[in-house]
């Protein structure tokens, strides 16, 4: 159902990346669109827990599985299925964007192995940027253009916001609260199957551990604000069944199959 993005060398959505430089990119300029092509198919993004009380509204929260389990938004159920865009990568309603997916094509990288600072780099695949007749200039002179500023901003308040969430699923790892899920959702109607449909793979918080935490424990994630993450994710897997719902309605979930004459 849902697992972390594949480390293929470049994180999700990303085919290459080039750091962002005015020797190169001096006359360049970057354009917006309304057509997220890289989400089409991408049926889990990652999330950062300051996300989870606008994310919850929209999107199932789960966990990665494995030891370095991540936040992730579901988008749809099933590999290769996204509801929440159409085959263009446009949005079919109005629904919160995760930052993760609003910050491509630009990242901070370090250039090597051995680099203690970060670089603003873009994945020149994406078609967003070049030598444009028309958009908004990345450099104006030598000295980095006020769009290119606010881009660099929003990716290091990414790179704050992951540390954040780094530190939360550390608190979770430590308290042993994540357990592996799995959800059954039964459909309605004379010609639904007998079985559920079963979906698994994730990982969620266990909430009978969380009912036998400490007190101070919980009094402490109430102080520093962690606690109403925690229920934030739990409220979310409500939409599991809304997910499921718009893949059955779009011909993209399970479909019973009928009655045998």
């Amino acid at each position: 159902m849902a697992s972390a993005p594949q480390d293929l060398g470049l994180p999700l959505f990303y085919k290459e990346l080039v750091p962002l430089n005015n020797r190169d990119h001096g006359n360049w300029k970057s354009t917006t669109t309304d057509q997220a092509h890289w989400l089409v198919g991408q049926h889990c993004v990652p999330l950062t827990v300051e996300e989870f009380p606008q994310a919850q509204r929209h999107y199932p929260i789960v966990f990665s599985s494995g030891d370095e389990a991540v936040p992730l938004a579901l988008m749809g159920l099933n590999d290769g299925v996204n509801v929440f865009v159409d085959d263009d990568g446009r949005l079919r309603e109005d629904v919160y964007v995760p930052a993760y997916v609003r910050r491509y094509p630009y990242m901070l990288a370090r250039l090597s192995p051995e680099a203690t600072d970060l670089t603003l780099c873009f994945d020149p695949s994406s078609g967003l940027l070049g030598e444009f007749e028309e958009g908004t200039a990345l450099f104006d002179g030598e000295q980095p253009s006020e769009a290119c500023k606010t881009t660099l901003t929003f990716c290091e308040n990414f790179e704050q916001a992951g540390q954040m969430t780094q530190a939360f699923m550390e608190e979770l790892k430590k308290h042993n609260l994540l357990m592996d899920g799995e959800v059954g959702i039964q459909l309605d109607g004379e010609t639904a199957p007998a079985e559920p449909f079963a979906y698994r793979g994730f990982r969620m918080i266990d909430q009978t551990k969380l009912k036998d935490l400490r007190g101070d424990v919980l009094r402490t994630w109430n102080q520093n604000g962690m606690l109403p993450l925690v229920y934030a994710h739990l409220f979310s897997l409500d939409q599991i069944r809304a997910v499921f719902g718009r893949q059955v309605m779009q011909g993209k979930g399970p479909i019973p199959a009928p009655t045998p004459a």
